[in-house]
């Protein structure tokens, strides 16, 4: 490059240009338009000699080549080349871009001069520029001469181009219109494109289409047909013009799926598959295209799929979520699916297989699984820094059979040898033989494009290998194989992939992969010779011997360039010499030939001769004798199985290989819980290793497992069967502690601890070993063991250090697997004695019990003291992601155990250390702990307290989530069992309780239970003093268990005196016993006493006929049912027992009494409404000739008085006074006689007649009214009859009102009234009077409100004019000083107020100012008061309901006239 800077550089906006005159500019542009004469930037010249390069362009392109890009098709048009764009861009070797190159500009002549080395250079810059000069005046004409040529030669290109495609639309159109190819299957113009949308936006899937007839359009998502009336408003599909839409309305997450859309027509079937993915949160993000080049990615493969099961024909999604960084935009990895190895077979999309990536996840569907589908499945992804894969296991179980009993399905049906006659099919056995051995197999064939199954063979083939004929040359086949046993026919397998009945050598001529009727051209090696027959064919070999068939293989005689070669196959029976030509009529094309019809166990040679145009040649030297017969045996049976543990669902099984097995197609094994007898395949797709990973098995059962063999001839038998191994996690050593510090240092030892590894290994750690080195000048020397034994706490003490000295200390932990690797070196510590007086850190912290709001915080105390004992710790705590500053203590007070319970705040993640302090202070905290966060795991269960019904009392704990080797291990006041005889501990399963075995004060603490290798599962438990009372007492009960009863024992009458001592019990059961006890003494079923127990309601009952005075005493129920016991006592003595007694003998003779005629009601009086008064009785028990005496006062009562005897009921009037006296009834018949009597005195028939009264004056009284009077308001009723033995009450809101002067009541002749003189709205209301007889009464109610046509007075009394109030009675003050005075003022209209003096009427005026406002408010005023002032004043409110006024009096003092009176 020239050393000055050439002019198209210049026109950099960085660059100065206002020194140039306008001719200079001028000049300038024309040279910058011939400037396409020169090559790229400079560096070539109109010649196409490369010009020299300056170093300066080597040293800033940094060896990397600039790419220029020019227009080809102007520069085939024209020989002169065009001048290329110039460009900074960077590419490497295969022109990928990989950044830019920065050019340099130049601001000057002597700047560009300061950058060649030499005045040479600089020499030849100057007369490249003057030869580009000339070139420049000189090119003008032709550049003319060279645009004209060019716009004709595109011109011509142009209309080239035009004819070529009308002639081809028009060939492509007559070809449509061939009546062979009017039906044409569908095919897809455009097929539809993947989205990626947020929520709730809208996407539309579009596909345009063609094929005739017009194809039928199916949209599915993951296989599922859309039904947009399923789902109202969600989907809406549209089709126009051929072009077909899917359209998905306020897509949510769960439209993130595959959308597949179908089309079909008579002549096929198409699909295309588009994935839509929703983003949860709407972010416009604009990021443009990065090339992977020259970023080193990394990829992270999560949210994984585990090992999973399915089951023949459902569908299943495997999918992982792949993160790459860095994440670029629009980029995309090569995402790869392979089953059954790491890489053995990679998967393609099918109608089984379909891929999808969203972005983010990659996903494989299995559509309508089958065994086939079962393997090792690993998702590869791969980018230009390498790939990441993961892998799990599908197991596929047999779909439910059709038939009970009946086999499996077989699996992996494929076309072994295909020829135009013949096509041999093989597959492979099931699993599942259905409980009976399976007979053999069906083959069946069904031609492609049709549906029409047909049955191969009709007796079943027990060899998984069968030929299949008389098929039609040059058609497609696909086959399936059913499984037979005694039970039933299995379900079909999969059917195979489709194969064409063709020779073997036309398929091998054949190119691609399309069927023969494609048209496709067949190609030959090379031109053949004419008139050469050939030679013999090589290498004859019988490849394959069943009693059904034998197919032989060669090779072409090793002559080239014959003509078409073909075969003739002949036979020969073992033994003769006569050989007979196999295929007669057609000769085969291909080295390899099947023969059929061959008897079985004889034995055939073989042999093939070659044959074309020129004649047949010479025969190959024949076969070995061959016996048609199965040659392949039954493989035997596998050798020892041996299982080994390996997680808590599956179990590692390995075998002996079956010895001597031919064509072996691999292995089934089958396990079974120890003691069921019942055998579950493990896989049911065969393995072709000895080792095998048995997956689903149940977490702490036993199993055995045992293997067979499977090869085309059968199964095998089973092997032995294995050991029983427990499903429980295989044991590793544990992973390196961690955390090493030091707790303690004196001359020469340290005391050090550590925290537990994060993975233990499954077993517990067994012990911890400790090294040491010594660190000189930060050279760490050779590591030397602390302890030769295991130590099984987290602190040890190092002895034999040196002091002054550095060392380092790693750790290492083991369990029963062995030793693991040791932790990181420790920091350097120096050995030095401590002398501070404060102790040291505590250690060991740990965290149990978490939950939402707490957890427990143990820690063991330091093991420096300081000076004095430590007598207290400190608890802080802070957020896990908050600054140092953000340390808090927890407890205020020193706690003195060494665990303390922290509240927490839900949902926060904390961090905990502990201080120690003694005497002297509050020493160095201790290592924090792991973070943790404050919520209650699922499944979390706390420890629960249980008395059972022999009363002993335990504290039970149970675990959701156990490994095998968890235990449960107890702790009081969360530290061991100081005296172990105290409780009992149990354990079974995922329970455990520990039981007192004799609880007392000694068992008062908290009680903690943990489970180990768990996920933290604990629990704790405090027994208080009031808690063990509590149970101390339930206890008891449950020891001595009582019989609940709903009711104690009590006696009751029954009738003819009968008594009865009954109780009932609660809960009791049939084999209850009961005695009864009389005075202690047991009492029997008898003739005093009858027992009886009714299990269903629990009442348990004792009758007497009758109590004598020896039944005095006490009675008692005494129940038992097994443990329970109860008794319930009833004293009667005394006059208890005498009263008994009398209502017993009452009763008898009641019940005596009522065998003849009797009273059922004695004598009585009554008062009817009618106001008449009558004696009556009810009898019971009587006949006809019964009859019923009346007498007063000893006297009969002769029938012609007022006597009726109607239903049994005796009735005698009387109406005066003179009727007092003493009256009886006597009943009397054959059977007996009773009698009543009724003395009605004087007092008597005195309420009687008030009875009368009330009856006369409440039936007779008027409803209750209103009216308005003078004073107020009057509320009145009438009755026809009063006096003054009539009671009535008057009430107001159903209260009794209270007299007074405002509100009395009175009786004016037979008016009964209430008077309320002003009334207020304060009286509104419900207003009753109530006659009262002494059992009854009967009420008049009316409402007093502001409505109704009875209420105008109060209306008045209330709109009338009044004086609310405000005005004093007598105002005192002193002369000269304003007085002022308001009163409120009420009334409808508003009133007229006028104010007086002394009686007379008085005006406002500057002296007195009166006013009235808002109709409300009256105001008097005096601005000065004077001695003439003095006197009564009133206000006069006046409206048209009526007039009120308000008295005040004003008294004027002179202050002298006031201190003199003092004086």
């Amino acid at each position: 490059m020239p050393g000055s800077i050439p002019f198209y550089q210049k026109h950099h906006r960085h660059y100065d240009r206002d020194y140039r005159s306008r001719e200079t500019e001028s000049r300038l542009s024309q040279y910058q338009s011939s400037s396409r004469y020169t090559a790229g930037s400079g560096s070539f010249t109109a010649t196409g000699r490369q010009l020299p390069c300056h170093p300066s362009s080597a040293r800033y392109s940094m060896g990397l080549k600039a790419s220029s890009h020019s227009l080809l098709d102007e520069s085939r048009l024209s020989p002169i080349p065009k001048r290329a764009k110039p460009t900074y861009l960077a590419v490497d070797k295969e022109n990928h871009i990989i950044g830019y190159v920065v050019p340099v500009f130049r601001s000057s002549q002597e700047f560009g001069a300061g950058l060649s080395d030499t005045e040479d250079v600089r020499a030849r810059d100057s007369a490249a520029y003057m030869a580009r000069r000339d070139l420049f005046t000189s090119g003008l004409e032709m550049e003319r001469s060279e645009l004209i040529s060019r716009r004709e030669a595109m011109r011509e290109s142009a209309n080239r181009i035009s004819m070529s495609k009308r002639l081809h639309e028009h060939g492509e159109h007559f070809k449509r219109m061939n009546e062979d190819s009017l039906m044409h299957p569908p095919k897809f113009v455009i097929k539809p494109r993947s989205h990626t949308v947020w929520e709730k936006q809208c996407v539309r899937l579009h596909c345009t289409v063609s094929g005739w007839p017009d194809p039928r359009v199916v949209w599915y998502k993951n296989n599922v047909v859309i039904n947009p009336y399923a789902s109202p408003g969600k989907y809406k599909l549209e089709s126009k013009y051929r072009m077909h839409t899917l359209e998905i309305n306020r897509c949510d997450f769960d439209d993130t799926a595959q959308y597949r859309v179908s089309v079909m027509n008579s002549s096929g079937e198409l699909s295309a598959i588009a994935s839509v993915v929703v983003k949860s949160t709407f972010q416009q993000v604009h990021t443009p295209f990065i090339s992977e080049y020259g970023i080193k990615f990394k990829t992270n493969i999560v949210d994984t799929f585990g090992v999973s099961f399915g089951r023949e024909g459902e569908t299943m999604t495997l999918g992982c979520t792949v993160i790459i960084y860095p994440a670029l935009h629009r980029y995309e990895p090569d995402v790869q699916w392979y089953r059954d190895g790491k890489f053995d077979v990679l998967l393609s999309p099918s109608k089984w297989h379909q891929m999808h990536w969203s972005g983010d996840r990659a996903m494989l569907t299995l559509a309508h699984l089958n065994k086939e589908d079962e393997g090792l499945y690993t998702l590869r992804v791969s980018t230009k820094s390498g790939y990441e894969t993961y892998s799990a296991y599908v197991f596929v179980r047999d779909a439910d059979a059709e038939v009970e009993g009946a086999p499996g399905a077989p699996l992996d049906v494929r076309c072994l040898d295909a020829n135009k006659d013949y096509i041999i099919v093989t597959w492979k056995q099931p699993a599942v033989d259905g409980g009976g051995s399976i007979l053999g197999y069906f083959v069946d064939r069904c031609e492609v494009e049709t549906t029409h199954w047909v049955q191969c063979n009709d007796t079943p083939v027990k060899f998984a290998r069968f030929p299949v004929t008389g098929l039609v040359e040059g058609r497609s086949y696909i086959f399936r194989v059913r499984a037979v046993n005694q039970s039933g026919m299995s379900r079909p397998s999969r059917v195979s992939e489709p194969v064409a009945a063709m020779d073997p050598a036309d398929r091998a001529r054949m190119r691609g992969t399309s069927a023969p009727w494609t048209g496709q051209i067949i190609v030959t090696e090379e031109e053949p010779a004419e008139g050469v027959v050939p030679g013999r064919p090589r290498e004859l070999m019988v490849t394959e011997a069943t009693k059904n068939y034998v197919v032989l293989s060669w090779k072409p005689p090793g002559e080239k360039g014959l003509e078409g070669v073909m075969y003739y196959v002949e036979k020969c029976v073992s033994g003769t010499d006569t050989w007979q030509r196999v295929n007669t009529e057609i000769p085969v094309k291909s080295p390899r030939f099947a023969l059929f019809d061959l008897a079985e166990g004889k034995s055939y040679s073989f042999r093939v001769r070659c044959c074309n145009a020129a004649g047949v040649g010479e025969p190959s030297d024949p076969t070995e004798a061959t016996t048609v017969g199965d040659k392949l045996d039954i493989p035997s049976a596998p050798g020892k199985v041996i299982p080994t543990r390996n997680t808590d669902t599956s179990v590692v099984v390995s075998w002996e290989a079956s010895r001597d097995a031919t064509d072996l197609v691999g292995y089934y094994i089958e396990g079974s819980v120890v003691g069921s007898d019942v055998w579950e395949p493990c896989n049911n797709k065969p393995v072709n290793v000895t080792r095998f990973i048995c997956h689903g098995l149940i977490t702490g059962e036993t199993y055995v497992f045992r293997v067979r063999a499977v090869n085309a001839a059968g199964i095998s038998q089973f092997s032995p069967e294995s050991e029983p191994v427990e499903v429980k996690a295989a044991i590793a050593s544990p992973a390196p502690p961690y955390g090493i510090t030091v707790l303690e240092c004196v001359r020469d030892s340290m005391v050090l601890s550590w925290k537990q590894p994060a993975f233990v290994g499954g077993a517990d750690i067994t012990g911890y070993f400790v090294d040491y080195r010594e660190v000189v000048d930060g050279v760490p020397g050779q590591w030397h063991e602390a302890n030769v034994r295991a130590i099984s706490e987290r602190a040890y003490r190092v002895c034999d250090l040196h002091e002054n000295k550095n060392y380092q200390f790693q750790v290492r932990a083991a369990n029963m697997a062995g030793v693991g690797i040791p932790s990181l070196p420790s920091e350097t510590f120096l050995c030095e004695e401590w002398t501070i007086a404060v102790p040291g850190p505590p250690h060991d912290l740990q965290a149990r019990e978490v939950r939402n709001d707490s957890l427990v915080l143990l820690w063991k105390p330091p093991v420096y003291q300081g000076r004095n004992p430590v007598n207290g710790f400190y608890v802080d705590m802070k957020e896990a992601e908050a600054p140092e500053e953000a340390w808090r203590g927890v407890n205020r007070d020193a706690a003195e155990k060494t665990f303390f319970k922290v509240n927490l705040q839900e949902g926060e993640s904390y961090i905990f250390r502990v201080r120690a302090q003694n005497q002297a202070g509050v020493g160095k905290p201790s290592d924090v702990t792991e973070p943790v966060a404050a919520e209650t795991k699922p499944g979390t269960k706390e420890i629960v307290v249980d008395v059972d019904d022999d009363g002993v009392i335990s504290l039970n704990f149970e675990c959701g989530e156990m490994s095998p080797d968890s235990k449960f291990v107890w702790s009081k006041n969360y530290e061991d069992f100081s005296d172990t005889s105290r409780v009992t501990q149990e354990t079974k399963g995922n329970k455990s309780k520990i039981i007192f075995n004799d609880p007392g004060e000694e068992d008062i603490g908290i009680y903690s239970c943990i489970v180990t290798h768990s996920d933290g599962a604990s629990s704790s438990y405090t027994l208080s003093d009031e808690e063990l009372k509590r149970l101390l007492e339930v206890s008891h009960d449950h020891k001595f268990p009582i019989i609940p009863l709903k009711s104690n024992l009590a006696v009751e009458m029954l009738e003819k005196g009968r008594v009865r001592f009954w109780l009932q019990a609660e809960n009791m059961s049939a084999n209850g016993k009961i005695d009864y006890i009389f005075n202690d003494n047991a009492v029997s079923q008898g003739e005093k006493y009858k027992m009886n127990f009714d299990k269903n309601t629990g009442v348990i009952e004792m009758t007497m006929d009758s109590l004598t005075p020896a039944d005095e005493g006490t009675y008692s129920f005494q129940l038992q049912d097994g443990k329970a016991t109860n008794q319930s006592s009833l004293v009667l003595i005394g006059d208890v027992f005498k009263q008994l007694q009398k209502e017993s003998e009452f009763q008898s003779k009641e019940w005596v009494r009522k065998q003849g005629p009797h009273f059922i009601e004695y004598l009585s009086y009554e008062v009817t409404p009618e106001c008449c008064v009558i004696l009556k009785c009810k009898v019971g028990n009587i006949k006809k000739d019964t009859s019923a005496i009346w007498y007063k006062d000893g006297h009969e009562i002769k029938s012609e008085q007022s006597l009726s005897f109607t239903e049994g009921v005796l009735k005698l009037e009387i109406i005066t006074k003179k009727d007092a006296g003493m009256y009886e009834v006597v009943l009397k018949d054959e059977r007996g006689k009773d009698t009543s009597k009724l003395n009605l005195t004087d007092q008597d028939v005195l309420t009687v007649f008030i009875l009368l009264f009330f009856i006369s004056a409440a039936n007779s009284s008027t409803p209750l009214k209103i009216t308005s009077t003078d004073e107020g308001i009057r509320l009145y009723t009438f009755v026809s009859f009063y006096n003054d033995l009539l009671q009535v009450t008057w009430h107001y809101k159903d209260s009794p009102i209270a007299f007074s002067d405002r509100i009395k009541s009175g009786v004016v002749g037979e008016q009964l009234w209430l008077q309320i003189t002003e009334p207020t709205e304060k009286d509104m209301g419900k207003y009753a009077i109530e006659f009262n007889d002494g059992k009854g009464g009967l009420r008049r109610t009316v409402e007093l409100s502001g409505q109704g046509k009875h209420f105008g007075p109060l209306l008045i009394l209330l709109d009338r004019a009044r004086v609310a109030g405000g005005l004093p009675d007598v105002v005192t003050i002193q002369e000269g000083k304003a007085l002022n005075l308001t009163c409120n003022i009420s009334g409808n209209p508003v009133p007229e107020v006028t104010w007086l003096k002394n009686e007379k009427e008085i005006t406002s005026d500057e002296h007195c100012i009166l006013k009235f406002e808002s109709g409300k408010f009256a105001s008097f005023t005096i601005t000065g008061v004077n001695t003439s002032d003095t006197g009564k004043y009133s206000i006069l409110v006046k409206n048209k309901y009526g007039t009120e006024s308000g008295d005040f009096t004003v008294s004027v003092f002179i202050p002298e006239e006031a201190a003199g009176k003092k004086k």
